[in-house]
């Protein structure tokens, strides 16, 4: 067994595992992407990112960048201490109340991380004699949050809820209590769940419910409700919902909805909440007013869906390879190797176009991808000239992208 004699040894050889060859030729990753759109524009150029998960164009708006000043002015920038112990700022209830009635369910609760959200949960909600059952794409949040449980994880293969039932057949009695988890809409592939399926599973087999629904809430549901809208279930058939602010909402942290008394149970109880800050006021007034947005103009949702609509049409004509995503707001285009994954994202990059590459980390080895996250606020001239700079791509390199006759 190998000894480290220190933490940097340690790092340098985990993170050489990790690839770091494939940095050797330039660094797709952390791109300073204010500063690269400002010079884009001083030169005359354009800089434009399918990276960024803004789905509904909210992050600069200026009602939410008023409302953001107005809450620096009168209640200050910090949270100042759990709300447990500290007290609340007086704009957090009125927030997650706002945000419960939209999703339709009794009652919510923010935390300061959409990650974090996840993984205290499903390790507060699970103990012993207990299991978890997850889908084997699902987000690194979900999987830690499962091994940080002490209840015993089982996995199903990705959307497959034939295999989740026979699972559940075999296993569930060997267990008091069992949670489902699945995610609403896949933030690498941009498929979805088919929750009615979901729900009646739970149902059959006496289990809880978690739906994480981090990119569906403003993309999903003819008013962005997200996966119970888009799916015609009822949010109160599901458990706990768990979502991010920093999506739709324009801002950063999580919450958690579900039934007034879990919510009541986890306000208390629930140790990333308890032991962690409350959202600062700036964070809640941008989150709040961008919800009030969501509603108010709706045809960003439209617009949204038109927009991811037309790429993936304009994708498939090039011989672009999809994957198996709806058109919703995260779309895959998939390659061949890590390297060419790699030449493409520089290739849009040097074109104006930012779309870091997904390569080992985050997917499987042999499915890299350039992920593009849809806006409301992309042009269809933006999406055309991305398409057609893949579709050139596609033509030096044949064998990376594939048709869909070829696919099918």
């Amino acid at each position: 067994m190998s000894k480290f004699h220190s933490l940097a040894d340690f790092a340098t050889k985990r993170f050489r595992l990790a690839g770091k060859a494939y940095l050797e030729n330039g660094d797709p990753f952390f791109a300073p992407i204010d500063r690269l759109r400002q010079e884009a524009e001083e030169r005359g150029d354009y800089f434009v990112s399918f990276a960024n998960y803004d789905y509904l164009g909210l992050s600069n708006h200026p009602t939410i960048k008023a409302a953001c000043a107005e809450a620096l002015e009168t209640t200050g920038v910090g949270a100042l201490a759990s709300r447990l112990v500290g007290g609340e700022r007086s704009v957090h209830h009125g927030f997650e109340q706002a945000l419960a009635d939209f999703l339709g369910t009794e009652d919510a609760l923010t935390l300061v991380s959409g990650y974090l959200t996840n993984v205290t949960t499903i390790a507060h909600i699970m103990g012993t004699r207990d299991a978890i059952f997850i889908d084997e794409l699902s987000h690194n949040s979900i999987v830690s949050g499962a091994k940080s449980a002490v209840a015993e994880t089982i996995i199903f293969r990705h959307n497959d809820l034939a295999h989740l039932d026979q699972l559940l057949t075999e296993k569930r009695g060997q267990f008091r209590n069992a949670l489902i988890i699945a995610e609403s809409l896949y933030s690498m592939d941009g498929d979805v769940v088919d929750l009615p399926m979901l729900v009646a599973l739970k149902k059959k087999h006496d289990c809880w419910l978690l739906v994480d629904e981090a990119h569906s809430v403003g993309v999903l549901g003819e008013h962005g409700r997200g996966i119970c809208e888009f799916s015609g279930v009822d949010p109160n058939e599901v458990d706990l919902i768990i979502g991010t602010l920093s999506k739709t909402f324009a801002s950063c942290g999580g919450f958690i909805a579900g039934k007034k008394p879990v919510i009541e149970w986890l306000r208390y109880t629930l140790p990333g909440f308890v032991y962690s800050v409350g959202l600062s006021p700036v964070i809640t007034a941008a989150a709040h007013t961008a919800l009030q947005l969501v509603q108010n103009e709706s045809w960003r949702i439209e617009r949204l869906r038109r927009n991811a609509e037309f790429f993936v049409e304009l994708a498939r004509e090039a011989g672009l390879d999809t994957g198996p995503a709806i058109g919703r707001g995260v779309i895959p285009v998939m390659f061949r190797d890590s390297h060419e994954t790699l030449a493409a994202s520089a290739y849009l990059m040097e074109n104006g176009f930012y779309v870091p590459p997904i390569i080992q980390i985050g997917v499987p080895k042999d499915q890299p991808r350039l992920r593009f996250f849809l806006s409301a606020s992309h042009s269809e001239a933006e999406i055309r000239g991305v398409i057609n700079l893949l579709s050139q791509i596609a033509q030096a390199c044949p064998a990376t992208a594939h048709s869909i006759n070829a696919a099918e």
